[in-house]
């Protein structure tokens, strides 16, 4: 026989038990959806840390004022002025350093005409944009100058502008910010969520002068809440952390066995940590539905073996007149083939609409390709040869003497 004649022998066969068959290709639809699905969401947001990680800016060390833990108590980073804008100028001075940008954050509502807005406006110096890598998209940076004069500037960004602004152009509008007249100089590019699921766009920036002096007032001039420390390598973040750490406690007299009065974080490691966490998640996705795709093939074997058990007689007829056992065994592994081949098309649609569906209702993020469909294809039918082969082979092994006397 030839092989499109073994193929439509296979064919009428599997349709002659159509329940059975179909039964049997659920396994193999529900193990590639599965396999679609999980790959799509689970690339997805491997796909969303990248971003959120890439948009923390490189090489970044944030140091906080206030310690996370007093006389082994935990409290909050941050709850003390302990950093000044003397501590950022040491700073920038060691070696590996590139910029610092100290920041004195505070939230304040916005308006514009009838439109308000509550956001976190951060006052901030001209290198706070180049550490975070946030350029400005249109218009014109913070400069130095705004920083000594405090003038009444800011950049906003992207969902600040959306909300306040509407369909204007921000450039050149005043707003007020706590009733306080500013005027927008610049939008800054849009940056997406970070880590923490936070709009980054959902900010305001203005010189940390005017947030000190005009906006939010300091009890303690000077000093700052938080300032961010980029290195020049990755590699050097942990020599400019040490020597950061040893500097900070040498200006602000800390004796050996006293506790730092602020906190070092390496956003580097945090977003390694990140992005490491979502490769684990996305390769503990493809595994789950790799395993229904092994249950699936696993119930493709069993119905194949209880196939050629009933079909013992028919197999030893058609040996007898003349069928060689290659013949046999082509037919029953393109029968199984075929179930995977076609359970695997189904699987792949039902996939990609359940991902769909998923990222619909649920708001996620999902990446769809068409590799990921040919991975799931070429192992579904890898899956019916691998679990096919045994059966057909028991059927081609059979003698047709006693075949034939089979009851």
């Amino acid at each position: 026989m030839n092989l499109f004649a073994i193929m439509a022998e296979a064919w009428r066969s599997l349709g002659a038990n159509k329940l059975r068959t179909g039964l049997t290709m659920l396994g193999m639809i529900i193990g590639v959806a599965a396999v679609v699905l999980m790959l799509a969401v689970g690339r997805g947001a491997q796909n969303s840390v990248n971003r959120a990680v890439a948009s923390m800016g490189s090489n970044l060390l944030v140091i906080l004022s206030g310690s996370t833990s007093t006389g082994g108590l935990r409290v909050g980073s941050g709850n003390a002025p302990t950093l000044t804008a003397s501590d950022a100028e040491a700073i920038a001075k060691l070696p590996g350093v590139v910029a610092v940008a100290p920041t004195f954050p505070g939230g304040a509502q916005i308006a514009y005409g009838i439109n308000n807005w509550g956001t976190q406006v951060l006052g901030v110096t001209p290198e706070y944009t180049s550490v975070r890598d946030w350029p400005v998209e249109t218009g014109d940076p913070i400069t130095d100058t705004d920083v000594r004069s405090a003038t009444r500037v800011a950049l906003i960004g992207s969902t600040v502008a959306e909300k306040i602004f509407l369909d204007e152009d921000p450039i050149g509008k005043t707003m007020r910010i706590r009733n306080q007249p500013f005027t927008v100089i610049g939008v800054l590019r849009k940056k997406g969520q970070s880590l923490d699921g936070r709009d980054q766009d959902d900010s305001v920036l203005v010189p940390i002068t005017t947030a000190q002096s005009k906006l939010f007032g300091n009890r303690f001039p000077g000093t700052v809440r938080f300032m961010f420390v980029q290195a020049t390598s990755a590699e050097a973040t942990r020599i400019v952390e040490q020597d950061t750490t040893a500097l900070l406690r040498q200006r602000h007299r800390l004796q050996p066995d006293a506790e730092d009065d602020f906190t070092v974080r390496n956003l580097t490691q945090v977003a390694e940590t990140a992005a490491g966490t979502a490769r684990v998640l996305s390769l503990m996705l493809g595994a789950i539905g790799s395993i229904s795709l092994i249950v699936g093939g696993i119930g493709i074997m069993n119905i194949m073996l209880v196939s050629v058990t009933e079909r013992t007689r028919e197999i030893g007829v058609r040996m007898a007149i003349g069928a060689r056992r290659r013949d046999v065994l082509v037919q029953f592994l393109l029968e199984a083939l075929m179930i995977c081949i076609v359970g695997g098309l189904v699987g792949i649609a039902i996939g990609v609409g359940g991902a769909i569906g998923v990222a619909q209702a649920m708001k996620l993020e999902i990446e769809l390709s068409a590799t990921v469909a040919l991975v799931a294809f070429a192992v579904s039918a890898a899956t019916g040869i691998f679990f096919g082969f045994w059966p057909a082979r028991r059927a081609a092994s059979l003698r047709p003497v006693e075949a034939l006397r089979y009851e």
